[in-house]
């Protein structure tokens, strides 16, 4: 699962704006491996529609290949992103265990390839492990925490702090250049804020030399830095 830009040319790797493991991937391999070996794969385009709030959860799904936007179409038609999901991402899972519709819209953002792992295979291989059931619940936790985190975040941080741990979860840590393809309009989405604010942040941020503009993209110096920034 990657979240950054790779150096390598010609290459668009897919972003990532969470932290915390998802529920697949906290699976242990013998459970992944039976939900993968009974799941079709399906190909999307670019903008195309996913999942539809308000369906069924008849299953849920596993990313491939390329980057999912989470998030809502407003009664406007735009379509507002809360989150970018990558390879070996899944969402759908808590729809299943909770047995009420689906609360988000979900779109290939770029090409991609998604497999769709049915709701009762789901509930099967878990009823039949033990093990998985306890690492499900640890993720649940995980993911918990870190929407807690998020809403501290909105009730007590700045715009400028989330700016910074937004890019700084896109750009994947570390110290090193990334340059992560996203418009400052999806930063406004996923910060839940206007676009003049989010463009303030990073005006802000890329004064302090932390990134660099472009078009439809975004250079992250040292990731690393951004991360601390974002806390304090």
């Amino acid at each position: 699962m990657s979240n950054i830009e790779q150096s390598e040319p010609g290459i668009t790797p897919p972003l990532r704006s969470l932290l915390s493991a998802m529920l697949f991937e906290a699976l242990p391999d013998s459970a992944r491996r039976q939900l993968r070996d009974h799941a079709p794969v399906q190909s999307f385009t670019d903008g195309q529609l996913i999942h539809q709030r308000g369906t069924a959860p008849d299953g849920f799904c596993l990313i491939e290949e390329g980057t999912v936007s989470v998030g809502q179409f407003l009664a406007s038609g735009e379509f507002r992103s809360v989150a970018l999901l990558g390879p070996g991402d899944s969402y759908g899972e808590l729809a299943i265990l909770s047995r009420r519709p689906r609360i988000v819209d979900s779109l290939a953002r770029g090409p991609a390839r998604v497999r769709f792992i049915g709701g009762a295979l789901f509930e099967r291989v878990l009823a039949s492990d033990p093990a998985a059931m306890r690492a499900l619940l640890g993720a649940m936790a995980a993911q918990l925490q870190e929407t807690l985190d998020l809403l501290a975040g909105i009730r007590s941080g700045t715009t400028l702090a989330r700016a910074a741990g937004l890019l700084g979860n896109l750009a994947g840590g570390g110290h090193q250049p990334r340059t992560v393809t996203i418009t400052q309009q999806e930063i406004a989405d996923l910060l839940g804020v206007t676009r003049a604010t989010a463009n303030a942040a990073l005006a802000r941020l890329e004064k302090n030399g932390l990134i660099a503009r472009s078009y439809r993209a975004i250079t992250v110096h040292e990731p690393a830095r951004l991360r601390i920034r974002a806390l304090e």
